[in-house]
């Protein structure tokens, strides 16, 4: 998995204080499952209010300092704490921030990490924050989902729940602006494995092209949706399937509906 064996380690020992509401998310949380396309340089915790933020970040320092670690708080604010996390000659970025509650899915029990967010919801957090910066890391990331996780026009579809400024159209417009990717910007990267950059971005381009197709298979009154079908037991590109049924995100998250 591309994640340090120190931040494998760290990770394993903070999932002692990990809740449903206290979970690993970003692209650590992706690039935890094996082939992915580069390391992370950080580990996100994400909380569903500034309170638990700050009982995270207290919790997990005196888990910490008790078991030798130093912790180096770059950034102290409410709902948000950046820190490096040092033992020997080993150290790491660690994150512990306020994100919406509003998901897909319940977060996730894992024994590696304690609690993560739900492959779904990492994915359209991915698009949402891809639309919102201009990184080349994350467009490694949404490829990486799309080919693993779930189409990118199922994800811009979805996005719009999670984000209801934006259309699904809209969102693609400004993706379509991303993927501006150098040699140089390749180079700055932690890759698991060498990227052919012109692959790459046929591949980028091919992702994007394939959005406006889904899109326009869909009613309008479903935008926002996931499609969940009962015989796969998981989420899919409903175009696939004959018994995809829509599935809307609340606060907390929801298990799919199925029906007889």
């Amino acid at each position: 998995m591309p994640l340090t064996d120190y931040q494998a380690s760290l990770a394993r020992l903070l999932s002692e204080n990990r809740t449903f509401d206290s979970y690993l998310a970003g692209g650590a949380a992706i690039l935890i499952e094996p082939n992915t396309m580069r390391f992370s340089r950080d580990l996100d915790y994400f909380h569903d209010s500034e309170a638990r933020v700050a009982e995270a970040f207290s919790a997990d320092s005196r888990l910490l300092e008790s078991r030798g670690y130093s912790i180096d708080v770059d950034l102290n604010q409410p709902g948000f704490v950046r820190a490096i996390v040092r033992k020997d000659q080993e150290a790491a970025k660690v994150d512990w921030a306020r994100d919406s509650d509003w998901r897909f899915m319940p977060t996730v029990r894992d024994d590696r990490v304690g609690f993560l967010l739900h492959p779904v919801d990492l994915a359209v957090n991915k698009v949402l924050a891809l639309a919102g910066r201009d990184e080349p890391r994350d467009v490694l990331d949404t490829l990486h989902l799309h080919h693993q996780v779930l189409v990118l026009g199922a994800l811009c579809w979805a996005a719009c729940g999670k984000d209801p400024g934006f259309t699904p159209l809209s969102l693609l417009e400004l993706l379509r602006r991303r993927g501006r990717i150098s040699e140089d910007d390749l180079a700055r990267l932690d890759l698991a494995e060498p990227v052919d950059l012109h692959a790459l971005k046929t591949e980028w381009l091919e992702a994007l092209d394939s959005v406006e197709p889904f899109v326009v298979s869909r009613p309008s009154e479903e935008i926002g949706c996931l499609y969940y079908s009962p015989s796969q037991h998981d989420f899919v590109d409903p175009r696939e399937v004959t018994d995809a049924v829509p599935h809307f995100g609340k606060p907390g998250g929801v298990l799919p509906r199925i029906v007889d």
